[in-house]
């Protein structure tokens, strides 16, 4: 029996591939295979020494947009120490311009799997078994006296027999560790052109009541975050209702979902059983946007009602049952830069907890790739494809939204400061979008990109940028900052990132009132009734001017057995 090995390298250790994972299901227990997962950070040599170790005769790679070229660079150093075994690739990166391929990897690659491959590479394995005759094998792509053989799938295999991928012993232990991916239907109904998912016509479903009892033994065995992959997970509506109902009856405490959905087709009624039934942090949505430009969304064949769209997003953050991540993509056809500033300005007024912003790639396969000439688009022609400029968006435009995207993740989507952001693009700069502009840019210049960031420097870099452009009231701003900062620390700070105003005995002056006083800093404080010493030794006391205008006092209390912080606010003619 010839010994298989399926890997892949993914992006991150906490990630899981599905795909390598069904495969090893559907071909047992004709056939065995080894699982063997890196990531694109390991070094190339040491991956490959560990796949020689296993002396394989097969090896078969998942690919990627983001491990296409590491994965080559591990084949390349495995065809010179195995020479002999058979290389197999699959996945959505090789599944087009499937001549290029086979051009390029001539003499590395011995064939390539096309679109869904459980079938095809147990027709693989059988002709491997057998007479090798390849002509047999349908959905696979190879050579044959340097000409091009792409033979194309059969009927597509029924998802509702397939094996769970889900049982294997060796995943046990690292479920509680890593995020498990689950498909429950495969195909899109949308033809987004700017989406691999849109070549794949229809929808199909997995059995429902397998799909539950491979989430039941997921979560008994540990697993904590369950991403689905279907790439609309709420087309139809009876199904969605169904599954959201059994994870709220069965989920285990701990356990997060994830799902893809289309906004703009749910309907209030499902948002409401949501925002009543499940408990919070149950659920995350992941919703994408990409344009509000409707003559964009026209011209990549992309339907999005952004009225219901908004409908959808504000009842489900009005629920506070359910974080949302919003995806927005720069670059799309017709979409220049004050253009995209719209669009930012426009989902950004969501408010989402997460808002992504991604930049166009020109995937193989796809119509926006295959008529990019028609609008003039430049790109990258080794993955992961980004585009660098199309006849309404240049380069530079490109640069300068880059920055937005940096100053966004860490000062928005980490949620580090969010009284502060709100003050900011509310009252402070005429969109949202100028201030992430105006900070990104600055960020940039001061070279603060290329460098790491403590949390404190987060705070200084932008207290610095505001006071740089002398026109905003830095008192107000300083005292959101400060607020921010000590509610969101995990135990009493040693060292915060302002220089304190306040010397020991002005300290010990207001700490000594509220000992005699404590009704000055409100109910909540009296109830926790501290002494002197744990006054002293867990809390912290600042002077901050509130956005009204007053002076205030701020105290931070840390709860000394998990670190949780309480603040208390109280004007300054309390104290003496």
């Amino acid at each position: 029996m010839k010994k298989v090995v399926l890997s892949t390298l993914n992006a991150k250790y906490i990630h899981t591939n599905l795909a390598i994972r069904c495969l090893k299901a559907y071909i047992e227990p004709d056939y065995d295979a080894e699982l063997a997962e890196y990531t694109i950070k390991d070094p190339i040599l040491n991956i490959a020494t560990d796949l020689f170790s296993k002396q394989p005769d097969v090896i078969g790679f998942s690919c990627y947009i983001w491990n296409i070229e590491e994965t080559i660079k591990v084949i390349q150093v495995i065809r010179k120490i195995l020479p002999d075994v058979k290389i197999v690739l699959g996945g959505p990166e090789v599944t087009y311009d499937v001549p290029y391929w086979l051009d390029r990897l001539d003499g590395e690659v011995d064939f390539i799997a096309l679109g869904e491959g459980e079938e095809t590479f147990k027709q693989f394995l059988d002709e491997l078994h057998g007479g090798e005759d390849w002509s047999k094998v349908h959905g696979i792509a190879y050579l044959d006296n340097g000409k091009p053989v792409i033979k194309p799938q059969q009927n597509k295999i029924d998802l509702r027999d397939v094996p769970s991928p889900f049982r294997f012993e060796e995943d046990l232990s690292q479920l509680s560790k890593r995020v498990t991916y689950i498909e429950t239907s495969r195909g899109c109904p949308f033809r987004c052109q700017f989406c691999l998912s849109s070549i794949e016509v229809g929808v199909r479903y997995f059995d429902r009541e397998k799909v539950k009892e491979d989430i039941r033994f997921l979560m008994k065995n540990g697993a904590k975050t369950i991403k689905f992959v279907d790439r609309t997970f709420n087309i139809s509506r009876s199904y969605a209702m169904e599954m959201f109902q059994f994870l709220i009856d069965e989920h285990l405490p701990g356990t997060v979902f994830q799902f893809e959905i289309t906004a703009d087709i749910m309907r209030p009624e499902v948002i409401e059983f949501l925002n009543k039934e499940a408990p919070p942090g149950l659920f995350r949505f992941e919703i994408g946007v990409q344009s509000t430009n409707d003559e964009t969304n026209d011209l990549v064949m992309r339907k999005q009602n952004y009225k219901k769209l908004t409908r959808t997003v504000t009842m489900v953050k009005d629920g506070g049952k359910i974080d949302q991540h919003l995806d927005l993509i720069a670059g799309l056809p017709e979409e220049d830069y004050h253009s995209f500033r719209k669009t930012f300005n426009d989902v950004f007024e969501l408010r989402p907890e997460e808002l992504q912003l991604g930049f166009l790639k020109m995937l193989r396969g796809t119509g926006l790739r295959i008529r990019a000439n028609d609008h003039k688009y430049i790109y990258m022609y080794h993955s992961p494809y980004e585009i660098l400029g199309n006849n309404v968006l240049s380069f530079d435009d490109i640069l300068k939204i880059k920055q937005v995207e940096d100053v966004l993740e860490k000062y928005w989507n980490d949620h580090r400061m969010d009284q502060t952001i709100e003050h900011l693009v509310t009252n402070c700069f005429e969109t949202p979008f100028d201030f992430f502009q105006q900070f990104g840019s600055y960020w940039e210049s001061r070279g603060w990109s290329r460098i790491g960031h403590q949390l404190e420097d987060l705070y200084k870099r932008l207290y610095e940028f505001l006071s740089s452009q002398e026109k905003h009231d830095m008192s107000v701003i300083e005292g959101l900052m400060k607020l921010d900062y000590l509610r969101n620390q995990k135990y009493k700070p040693r060292k915060a990132w302002w220089d304190h105003e306040m010397t020991k005995e002005d300290r010990s002056s207001v700490y000594q009132e509220l000992l005699r006083s404590p009704q000055i800093a409100g109910e909540e404080f009296i109830g926790l009734n501290l002494s002197e010493k744990e006054i002293y030794k867990h809390t912290l006391l600042e002077r901050i001017v509130s956005p009204d205008g007053s002076n205030q006092y701020v105290l931070a209390y840390y709860e000394p057995a998990d670190g949780r912080s309480s603040l208390f606010l109280f004007d300054r003619e309390y104290s003496i």
